[in-house]
């Protein structure tokens, strides 16, 4: 498998996921892969599937109801992958910290490799936490990463459905069965 570590460097597919943000980080990293500052320089390819990806960049704090689909996208990802944190958003909350909806940043669901800082993040900054995560990239190995699952079902509070307390971090002394 070693084989094909040096072509992953040249050419990784990244799958870009709006957690929830205000979408001013969308409109910079749209902005990477325009002519201006040209990604694709790298062989970055923007992929909306996420069996093909490499790199899973996002943006936006999490909220209540993107959480699964965060976890989701992120265990189906081929290993060995990177994770990008875009915005202030995305790793601690930001501006939407402390809100009803919104769960802070993601690293409290899946493992983030790269931070980006920024409200919303330039894209020089963007394209510097890109080749940093090329570099995490090619130093990782097929080893499955610890990944934060969804547990339980969801639960009915009074007439309302809530699905807070389903994703948990899984630690990695606990087996599944000790989770409640």
């Amino acid at each position: 498998m070693s084989f094909f570590k040096r072509f992953r460097k040249k050419s990784p597919w990244i799958l870009h996921y709006n957690a929830g943000s205000c979408n001013g980080c969308d409109i910079e990293i749209l902005a990477t892969l325009a002519p201006k500052y040209d990604l694709e320089r790298f062989g970055v390819i923007n992929t909306g599937n996420p069996k093909q990806s490499d790199i899973f960049l996002v943006t936006g704090p999490v909220t209540y109801r993107s959480r699964e689909r965060l976890v989701k996208l992120y265990t189906q990802m081929p290993e060995p992958k990177v994770v990008i944190a875009v915005g202030s958003c995305t790793t601690t909350g930001g501006v939407f910290r402390g809100m009803y909806n919104v769960e802070d940043g993601i690293d409290q669901y899946i493992p983030v490799d790269v931070y980006v800082p920024g409200c919303a993040s330039s894209p020089q900054l963007i394209i510097d936490g890109v080749v940093k995560a090329l570099e995490i990239l090619e130093n990782k190995n097929q080893e499955i990463e610890k990944p934060f699952k969804l547990f339980g079902g969801i639960r009915q509070v009074g007439t309302k459905t809530s699905r807070r307390d389903m994703a948990k971090k899984v630690e990695p002394n606990r087996s599944d069965d000790d989770q409640s």
